[in-house]
């Protein structure tokens, strides 16, 4: 068994895993971690705890130390010089006539390395402007090219709901998303309208998409047949939400009724049993879930 600590460097970004050690640390603390930039700022977001060897996939690198106020302040020092190298570098860019777009800058605890963020179209052959700033800045220069949803997560805005982007308020990691999710959940199909400021397909799209996964998988499809109180009908559209179903009557007209008040027609018959049976699973399933919420809590 390995002891491992999570921590964070900034809101809503990954979390990386280290060696405690022999420090009492919790929650909230701010430590000070050797990384492969060197020493860096952080601060604990999952308490020390034990796992398994196997579920380690490299060597953990060390937690340096409990955080000093003298570190959070030497840090905070830095924010002006992040300030300054952008300037600087932005400059450069102007004068070496670079297609990209500067979007952030970080110095390490020690201010020994400079990593510089940017996004770009196509590949950028950055060497030069790298030579230029290590001699200006006396700092060892890294550029890191990032993807648009990492851009959007730096540069930050709001959404189309109004509210700030999720991806820089608690999203972690980055979820595949498919329009086929935007498909399973009735949104419309056109990528403008499902799309964030990233240019790419909205993240929220994944939080609801298992329960669409589920829902579908225990409601009647278009076309089946059911019994209502109103006579038998075909299903025309299913509500996952409201765990309901519309249907097209004998007499044509269209009405919704509770997924518990219609029954299947299997080779011209009722089967009441199987679509109650399923609705009853999905009952107790989200009873359950609810427990376990309650318990965690």
């Amino acid at each position: 068994m390995a002891e491992i600590v999570g921590v964070r460097f900034k809101q809503a970004g990954k979390i990386y895993y280290f060696d405690p050690g022999d420090l009492k640390l919790e929650v909230n603390d701010f430590v000070v971690v050797e990384t492969a930039r060197g020493l860096e700022l952080g601060h604990v977001v999952i308490a020390p705890g034990q796992v398994l060897d196997s579920q380690i996939e490299n060597p953990l690198k060390p937690v340096v130390r409990k955080a000093e106020p003298d570190d959070i302040e030497h840090a905070m020092q830095f924010e002006d010089k992040e300030k300054e190298a952008l300037e600087e570098c932005a400059k450069l860019i102007e004068k070496l006539k670079l297609n990209m777009k500067l979007l952030a800058a970080e110095y390490n605890l020690d201010g020994s390395r400079l990593t510089l963020h940017f996004g770009a179209a196509e590949r950028v052959d950055f060497r030069e402007l790298v030579r230029e700033l290590a001699k200006r800045l006396k700092v060892r220069v890294e550029m890191r090219q990032t993807g648009p949803r990492d851009e959007a997560k730096m540069t930050g805005g709001c959404g189309r709901c109004g509210r700030p982007l999720c991806c820089m308020t608690f999203l972690s990691n980055f979820t595949p998303v498919s329009m086929r999710m935007a498909k399973d959940q009735g949104l419309p199909l056109n990528p403008m309208k499902i799309s964030g400021v990233c240019g790419r397909l909205m993240c929220c799209l994944v939080y609801e998409n298992d329960y669409y996964q589920e829902m579908k998988d225990r409601m009647p499809r278009a076309g089946q047949r059911v019994m209502t109180s109103a006579g038998e009908a075909k299903v025309v559209d299913i509500n996952p939400l409201k765990v309901s179903v519309m249907v097209e009557l004998e007499t044509q007209a269209i009405v919704e009724f509770p997924l518990n008040e219609i029954s299947l027609m299997i080779d011209g018959k009722r089967d009441q049993g199987n679509i109650h049976k399923k609705v009853k699973e999905k009952e107790n399933s989200m009873s359950t879930e609810k427990e376990n919420e309650k318990t965690k809590s």
